[in-house]
């Protein structure tokens, strides 16, 4: 079944499974910390319990990459910033369908929708985290939109702004402030 691992064997007890979900968790954080993301526990909202244990769905937190409280999130190389939506985002639209790109030149300014990312569940529109001029946008989402949903941080980037200010990105949370900040 999609989304659910099956482990043989096991004894179904809601303490084994507890103790189970548990060995898991340590386990993903551990392989998530050796490719420097953290994991950051959402609740599912599909599901609240499993044979006595809470279900719970993962994000990732990518470390060096500052983000906005609408979940854009922007990585600064010298004057130029990739933006992109955070996995947090992704994993609440679910499926994504459609993203709309916006125009190479395009002035953005900090806060203000640049495009809109569509989902199976809803459409959404997608802030600008940082200010400055469009130089470049990510071609392959046109074809391939899914790309955000498998890997939103390297390959499923937005677009490449030119940045105008750089104070910008100190408005911007780091990624323990974001982490916290998803928690809520």
């Amino acid at each position: 079944t999609r989304g659910f691992l099956r482990i043989p064997d096991i004894p179904h007890s809601p303490a084994t499974y507890k103790n189970s979900i548990m060995s898991l968790r340590t386990l993903a954080g551990s392989a998530l910390s050796a490719m420097g993301l953290r994991a950051q526990v959402a609740s599912c909202r599909h599901f609240d319990v499993l044979q006595g244990a809470s279900a719970r769905a993962y994000s990732t937190v990518m470390d060096g990459l500052k983000y906005a409280k609408s979940h854009e999130w922007a990585k600064l190389e010298g004057d130029v910033a990739t933006v992109g939506i955070s996995d947090h985002a992704q994993g609440e639209l679910g499926d994504i369908v459609y993203v709309e790109l916006p125009e190479i030149g395009k002035a953005v300014k900090q806060g203000e929708t640049f495009g809109v990312v569509e989902s199976v569940k809803a459409a959404s529109d997608v802030y600008s985290p940082i200010s400055g001029e469009v130089v470049e946008v990510n071609n392959s989402l046109v074809d391939a939109p899914a790309i955000v949903n498998k890997d939103p941080y390297t390959k499923g980037w937005i677009m490449k702004v030119k940045i105008s200010n750089k104070a910008d990105m100190d408005k911007l949370m780091d990624s323990a402030t974001y982490s916290k900040e998803c928690e809520h």
